[in-house]
């Protein structure tokens, strides 16, 4: 069981659940089902994070469950009713015809997955740059354990500047809503990998997709040092940018996550929705640890 998870886990989610939901979205079958591949996706994650754990620890929780299933829970209800005004919005675009309808659904879906992920990524690079942006994005980092659901724990202002930025570029194209809807259950899912808690292999491929491996690296709290591997689904951004870094040696623990200056960031759901309206929400940097160094280029860490 151990040996599937660790090669099975992530050709399951990103093949089986995205597959099925692209072909649903694309036959023009009910949204509830979607839904419902959104609920497998996470009880999938749960599960295999419990057989074959990153870190055991993390599958404990550290007062977090409950603020965390209010962050999923408010932040895909907000992702759902913004997929409502995509047909309105669409049919408002200047551009009119130049979203690729004659393509194979699925590569329209491909299509708008890369589109979508240079849009977040800059808003993300952006968000670890601007103060005003980073008050937002702090919650986020907050984290003091990696697994599936830190992925859908987001400040709800901060995920809806990223839907719409990731998104402006497609509805100016004329994005039809079928794709929308299996763009939007394909970023839930990689949240839930890109976060999880649990030790899969994917080869080569770690240094394109925007999983674990490298996504734990953009979570270490020391300010500079987890500015890297900012994609949402792919690291292909990141290259370019050179922002991309990875160590294959490193370890991590919850010693290694959060924000070093603050390591005391509110742990409640409401307490964190006010905090960057704080004058203690600014997250000031503090002068790093003896011994950590700022993030190398790509070719000083392999």
């Amino acid at each position: 069981m151990r040996t599937l998870v660790r090669y099975g886990y992530v050709p399951f989610m990103l093949l089986a659940i995205n597959g099925a939901g692209i072909t649903i979205a694309a036959s023009g079958g009910s949204k509830l089902w979607l839904l419902g591949l959104l609920l497998l996706a996470i009880a999938s994650s749960f599960l295999a994070e419990r057989v074959l754990p990153y870190r055991e620890e993390w599958n404990t929780p550290h007062d977090d469950d409950h603020r965390d299933t209010a962050h999923a829970t408010v932040n895909e209800t907000l992702t759902l009713a913004s997929l409502i005004v995509v047909p309105v919005l669409t049919a408002l675009t200047p551009f009119d015809g130049l979203w690729p309808h004659e393509w194979p659904f699925v590569l329209q879906v491909l299509a708008a997955i890369l589109v979508a992920d240079l849009g977040i990524t800059l808003v993300h690079l952006a968000s670890h740059k601007i103060p005003v942006l980073w008050r937002l994005h702090a919650v986020h980092h907050s984290v003091k354990r990696a697994y599936g659901f830190n992925g859908l724990m987001k400040h709800p202002l901060h995920q809806t500047l990223e839907t719409a930025v990731g998104f402006a570029p497609l509805i100016l194209l004329g994005l039809p809503t079928p794709v929308a809807f299996a763009l939007a259950l394909c970023a839930a899912v990689q949240l839930l990998l890109q976060h999880s808690n649990v030790d899969y292999r994917v080869g080569p491929l770690r240094t394109v997709l925007a999983l674990n491996q490298a996504h734990r690296f953009h979570h270490l709290k020391w300010a500079g040092i987890g500015d890297v591997n900012f994609g949402l689904f792919t690291l292909i951004w990141d290259h370019l940018l050179g922002t991309y870094s990875y160590d294959p040696e490193r370890r991590f623990t919850s010693d290694d996550l959060g924000m070093a200056a603050k390591p005391n960031y509110p742990n409640d759901y409401l307490a964190q929705l006010a905090e960057p309206f704080r004058a203690s929400g600014a997250c000031t940097d503090e002068p790093q640890p003896e011994g950590v160094t700022q993030r190398q280029p790509d070719s000083a860490t392999h």
